[in-house]
């Protein structure tokens, strides 16, 4: 069976992947995932009184942040000229019945022209959403924790469209 790590060059070492032969063409990537907190927390969010400041703002902020610097802290990931990323925010208020926790869910888009795709920036805008906003939040609530992150799907390039098939309410 033939290597599908194209990561490794014949000498079994980390190489960058040679894009150059690749068709240009529009890619896009959509990642999520969950972060958990105590209801009290959320509310402190929803009114505006946790202290660093509008935090899912922040977050936004960070998430895009991310997306451009993806290349910066994944090693073998290309600079990228990005031509959009949106990140958004579902707010579940209601305490889940078993944890009693509420979640706030995050959603990255993340789009480029280009000859290589942009899975690694999206899940990296949602990574990194997630940690600003349990570092805006961890001096009321240290038990926070995110979860579930993951690709939803992508499209464009040679290997076309994915998209992840739901398990229970994992990516809803």
């Amino acid at each position: 069976m033939a290597n599908l790590l194209t990561h490794f060059n014949e000498e079994g070492r980390a190489r960058m992947v040679d894009v150059g032969g690749k068709t240009i063409s529009e890619r896009v990537a959509i990642a999520s995932g969950q972060v958990y907190l105590k209801s009290e927390t959320m509310h402190l969010i929803k009114e505006g009184n946790i202290k660093k400041g509008d935090v899912l703002a922040v977050a936004q902020v960070a998430g895009i942040m991310g997306a451009k610097k993806t290349s910066d802290i994944i090693p073998m990931c290309h600079p990228l000229l990005l031509t959009n990323v949106d990140i958004a925010f579902t707010e579940i208020i209601k305490p889940d019945p078993k944890t009693g926790l509420c979640c706030i869910h995050i959603n990255a888009t993340v789009k480029v022209t280009g000859q290589t795709g942009v899975e690694m920036e999206a899940l990296t805008a949602v990574t990194i959403a997630a940690l600003t906003i349990y570092d805006m939040c961890k001096a009321v609530d240290r038990e926070m924790f995110f979860t579930n992150i993951g690709l939803i799907q992508k499209s464009g390039g040679k290997s076309g469209t994915f998209k992840k098939e739901q398990i229970g309410t994992e990516f809803s």
